[in-house]
């Protein structure tokens, strides 16, 4: 069974328009609420599941509490709270599941809803299916009796800062660090230049004052220029940028020079095996480039690749036994550390690397030669399907064969977006963008015929 309104990160899209409804999401509420009821699982008989609600800084971000609570279940609300945060507190406080009501990396226009379970993991395809299917029925409220109910927890920052902090090493400090950090405008404003400052460096934040509108303009970990002008201008050691919600990372050196998920990734797996506590391989996906699959291949490190999604990566990790996976747009699990991708600890994570070792971002990634690699965006319109456009499927072929195992060609619908994502790699940059470029375009008029 297909899903029909959840993405690869819950259900998303442009507020107003379908299915980022008020009338929408109040069902959405509802059918989750009701999908919670029917598996209580520990409860007495009289006791109310209750979720835990939190959100980015986007205005549109005061949607979803009343479904739940007309299902009979209770709401915990924490106001901005780092989508990661709300994984690490579900399962803290022994709840039914935890929201998020954020639309990530996108632009404030757009929002979204995505689920934890219990245990802090995003839903199964299979729990997602069974919320869809409640959808198509009408809500009924319970009786007035059995409603729940809503309160805010005042503490929920404090408990997720001290949270944070608790996956750096306790005999290390970041002392005499000055880090610029991004917080993109988003959820993060109020909690990573907190847990910088309070393990010792010297922090200047910036993209820390949302109203609403600004969450992911022109900065955060989709836009890293801001990062890299501001660790120049302010002569800083590191630089740490994350995304609106909280859960990627890039980081920058003290050029500006900016790391993405896959060169952080590489940077946690060598001290883990310089360490001596690297546990199985990586996980990547198939976007992940492939010159870090031959450099982690080097130092005699299993990688595997998954679908693109970091709910993808996490079902490898899970099937192999390994705890390190991400993606190159910097979502990053440290499944030691927490149950789901999170921008603040995998940041710690490879500052932990460069503090017990002395090395630079730079020093560190000396062996990894990340190929070229080109990333064309098309937009489509809603419903557009690859498989249904052979002029696509043609160029395809023809361009592989001009590769000749040179390199590789990704084309793949976004699971966030209503665009088609062309991605060439290769060892030859002009050849791997000629060849994107004329995928693109035929990518470009399929959807234009279609």
């Amino acid at each position: 069974m297909g899903r029909k309104y959840f993405g690869t990160d819950g259900v998303r899209g442009r507020v107003g328009e379908s299915p980022i409804t008020p009338e929408f999401v109040m069902h959405l509420g509802y059918a989750a609420g009701q999908v919670l009821v029917a598996d209580r699982g520990s409860l007495p008989p009289n006791q109310h599941p209750t979720v835990l609600i939190g959100k980015d800084t986007r205005i549109s971000g005061y949607m979803l509490e009343a479904g739940f609570t007309a299902a009979g279940v209770n709401v915990l609300m924490t106001g901005p709270m780092p989508t990661p945060a709300v994984a690490y507190l579900t399962r803290a406080l022994r709840l039914q599941a935890g929201v998020v009501i954020s639309a990530s990396h996108n632009p404030f226009e757009d929002n979204g809803i995505k689920f934890f379970s219990a245990s802090g993991q995003k839903l199964p395809d299979s729990v997602e299916q069974a919320i869809e299917a409640r959808l198509d029925r009408p809500i009924v409220t319970v009786e007035a009796r059995q409603l729940g109910r809503a309160r805010r927890i005042e503490d929920a920052a404090a408990r997720y800062i001290e949270f944070c902090k608790s996956t750096f090493p306790n005999n290390l400090d970041l002392r005499g660090l000055r880090i610029v950090v991004d917080c993109a405008n988003g959820a993060t404003y109020h909690i990573a230049p907190h847990v910088l400052h309070e393990l010792g460096a010297e922090v200047i934040a910036i993209g820390n004052e949302p109203n609403g509108f600004n969450i992911n303009d022109e900065c955060g970990a989709t836009h890293t220029l801001a990062l890299s002008e501001a660790v120049r201008l302010h002569h800083a050691d590191i630089g740490i940028s994350l995304d609106g919600d909280g859960d990627r990372l890039m980081m920058a050196d003290a050029e500006g020079r900016i790391y993405d998920g896959d060169q952080l990734v590489y940077i946690i797996a060598r001290h883990r095996i310089q360490s001596g506590y690297m546990k199985g391989g990586v996980v990547g996906t198939l976007m992940t480039n492939l010159g870090t699959e031959h450099a982690l291949g080097r130092i005699h490190v299993p990688f595997e690749r998954a679908r693109v999604g970091d709910r993808y990566v996490l079902e490898r990790l899970h099937a192999n036994g390994w705890t390190l996976g991400g993606e190159t747009s910097g979502h990053i699990l440290c499944l030691d550390k927490h149950t789901t991708g999170d921008g603040i600890v995998s940041a710690l994570q490879v500052l932990r690397a460069l503090r017990e070792t002395g090395d630079t971002l730079d020093a560190f990634t000396a062996d990894l030669e990340t190929y070229p690699q080109v990333m064309i965006n098309v937009p489509v319109a809603k419903g557009f399907k690859l498989d249904a456009a052979p002029a696509v499927r043609a160029a395809v072929a023809e361009a592989e064969a001009i590769l000749n195992g040179s390199g590789r060609i990704v084309l793949r619908a976004s699971g966030t977006e209503p665009l088609i994502r062309v991605m060439v790699e290769g060892r030859d940059a002009e050849l791997v963008r000629r060849t994107a470029e004329t995928i693109a375009a035929a990518v470009k008029a399929a959807a234009a015929g279609a």
